[in-house]
């Protein structure tokens, strides 16, 4: 029965369907990955401000997308935002929205994070250069914090690559999405499809996200500080 069920992934264009929604699937992951390294990179900086209100707003910012599920806040510009407002957004739209701003927020708090854990004779020797602020960060914290930031951000790009398979929920024909029409059109036929196309799948996930797991565990045993 399995056996015949491993058909379903080459009858027609399946295949090629599942690796189109692949395709979709790290489109979203990709820009929405550019957008949130570069203004979590931006709001990181601006939250090691000493200035109180500034460190609140972007704290409620962070927890707003730490304590509400991903999936919700899907359901929420997707469904209940356009239907209030009367503004029209696409499925995918909605998914580069709110994945970059999950990952801005996120990014914002690993580069804070480590900017603030630099040793403070490198800013007290950076005054004593007569660098200004804006030099200060950018010849001597940035650089010192993307090294330390690596394994995190890139625990960041695993956990988004892999939260896409929520985008299916609200239409985005991703891989998760196209599996599932592949098995109800294919699951009369072959009761294993679900097996063999979900499996497939889980091998598709696997084969991209645990290299980067891998080198995420590697570049903390090497940066250990």
């Amino acid at each position: 029965m399995l056996n015949s069920g491993i058909n379903v992934l080459f009858e027609g264009i399946n295949l090629q369907r599942l690796l189109l929604g692949l395709v979709v699937t790290f489109r979203v992951a990709a820009i929405s990955i550019i957008i949130s390294c570069i203004a979590g990179t931006i709001i990181g900086i601006i939250r090691t401000s000493q200035n109180k209100l500034i460190q609140l707003i972007f704290r409620i910012y962070l927890e707003l997308f730490r304590v509400i599920p991903i999936l919700v806040w899907l359901f929420v510009l997707y469904y209940i935002i356009p239907t209030n407002f009367e503004i029209n957004l696409e499925a995918d739209m909605v998914a580069l929205i709110v994945f970059s701003l999950w990952g801005t927020a996120e990014m914002s708090d690993i580069v804070r994070g480590s900017l603030i854990s630099l040793p403070k004779h490198q800013r007290e020797s950076s005054k004593a250069l007569g660098l200004t602020v804006i030099q200060m960060y950018q010849y001597v914290l940035v650089p010192q914090a993307i090294k330390r930031s690596l394994p995190g951000t890139i625990n960041l790009v695993t956990r988004m690559i892999k939260t896409t398979s929520l985008l299916a929920m609200i239409g985005v024909i991703e891989v998760i999405k196209v599996g599932q029409q592949i098995i109800e059109v294919s699951s009369k036929e072959s009761p294993s499809a679900a097996f063999w196309v979900y499996g497939f799948i889980f091998f598709l996930y696997f084969a991209i996200c645990f290299p980067l797991s891998r080198i995420s565990k590697r570049l903390e045993r090497k940066w250990a500080v």
